[in-house]
């Protein structure tokens, strides 16, 4: 890849790597649109059920001009010229690649029989049962686009293996979603309507990728990357509006299940956590046997254990509708993503150390012998010592601790 390629692909990530303000307090954000939804549900019924009904051929229209609002900006951060570095760092790719796809949709279907299907069963509706597990196979089938890219910043992640792995996941994502969620659908006796989830990965797969890639390609024609800048920061808020937005349509058609059993939600959130740290740990410990860089394991481990939760939730919706309970289990992925994941993050950073020194032990010995003498490609994707984040440890805890509140509260309701 020449330098100029390198510099502008660099600086076209350079922008998404930030907590801004809602995503740093998303797990808040997410709790308020609880609590508002459930209220607004409660108080005034009828306009939640008039916009449940407003769907044409199977599709919810006020939820899918969401979700795009939701989905392309995400997707417009992304360069596909980034797939011609995925040789750079092959082994941490393969590794992702598997935990993304071989492994996470399974381990949640596995997941979510254990706990929903069988131990949580009693404490559970028995009629949402098979509904539930739905939710957290959606949820399990695909990988993060957007937030990795935060992850990989707080890990201080090699940003071409970031982008490159983001842009290899999205085409896979194209031909692979319906089969796999079509598959543990089946094994789990769920009634698959392959009409409406072929239709589903048509509204909120191909359509947004390709608008997303047409719209990048016109903002770089007219300004370069400025100006594709610029419309992301402008698209920024917008698209976490629409996603809190559908939130609150969710929990205020939810409404009535929440406050009767708001168990419910603590118990959706245990396979989850168990997956994402699960995954994120097979990753990371794979890429450890492999001798692979630190920089590149720790972005690798978090898109390993992410769920690309806007897709779930649509897909959802499209399948069970509003009120099911495969909707309330996607929307407790919303709900864990951002303290989960910072915990990850804090895992990754604090074990560096003892990383570095499995990774080097698994390397051939002829790599480490000539360390003295990097090529030029290696030397660009070392990963260069940083300065601690004090304020991520601050920052990890405060989250982690208004997450446990908001957990003793449910169960305190319960």
């Amino acid at each position: 890849m020449s330098d100029t390629t390198a510099n502008r692909t660099e600086v076209s990530i350079a922008k998404p790597a930030r907590l801004g303000l809602f995503e740093r307090w998303l797990t808040l954000w997410v709790a308020l649109c609880i609590i508002v939804g459930v209220v607004l549900g409660q108080t005034a019924p009828s306009i939640f059920r008039a916009v449940g009904d407003a769907t044409v051929a199977q599709v919810n229209l006020p939820v899918a001009v969401l979700v795009w609002l939701m989905i392309v900006p995400m997707l417009l951060k992304i360069d596909p010229r980034a797939l011609r570095e995925v040789g750079e760092h092959w082994r941490g790719i393969m590794t992702t690649v598997g935990v993304n796809w071989l492994v996470k949709p399974f381990s949640m279907a596995l997941l979510g029989w254990l706990f929903i299907g069988m131990l949580f069963r009693p404490l559970l509706p028995a009629s949402q049962i098979d509904s539930y597990i739905a939710g957290l196979i959606l949820l399990g089938a695909a990988p993060c686009t957007a937030m990795v890219f935060v992850w990989s910043h707080l890990v201080d992640g090699e940003p071409h293996f970031t982008l490159s792995q983001v842009a290899l996941n999205d085409a896979i994502m194209v031909v692979a979603f319906a089969p796999i969620v079509g598959l543990l659908l089946g094994l789990s006796s769920i009634t698959v309507p392959w009409d409406t989830l072929v239709l589903s990965v048509v509204l909120y797969i191909i359509v947004p990728v390709a608008v997303a890639q047409a719209w990048r390609a016109a903002r770089l024609r007219a300004g370069g990357q400025p100006a594709l800048g610029r419309t992301l920061k402008k698209l920024g808020p917008l698209s976490l509006a629409a996603l809190l937005l559908t939130l609150v349509l969710l929990f205020g058609l939810q409404g009535e299940q929440i406050v009767h059993q708001p168990l419910v939600i603590a118990l959706l959130a245990v396979p989850i956590l168990v997956q994402v740290y699960l995954n994120a740990g097979l990753a990371y410990w794979l890429n450890r046997r492999l001798g692979v860089a630190w920089c590149v394991a720790g972005p690798s481990a978090l898109i390993g254990a992410s769920n690309f939760f806007e897709l779930a939730v649509a897909t959802a919706i499209a399948l069970f509708g509003f009120q099911s309970g495969a909707a309330l289990a996607t929307v407790v992925g919303v709900l864990v993503e951002v303290p989960v994941m910072l915990s990850v993050a804090r895992m990754v950073r604090s074990s560096r150390g003892w990383y570095e020194r499995g990774a080097m032990a698994a390397r051939p010995l002829r790599s480490r012998s000539s360390a003295g003498s990097i090529s030029s490609g290696a030397a660009r994707h070392a990963c260069p010592e940083r300065p601690r984040r004090p304020g991520l440890r601050l920052f990890t805890t405060i989250t982690l601790a208004l997450a446990a509140i908001l957990a003793l509260l449910g169960y305190a309701i319960a």
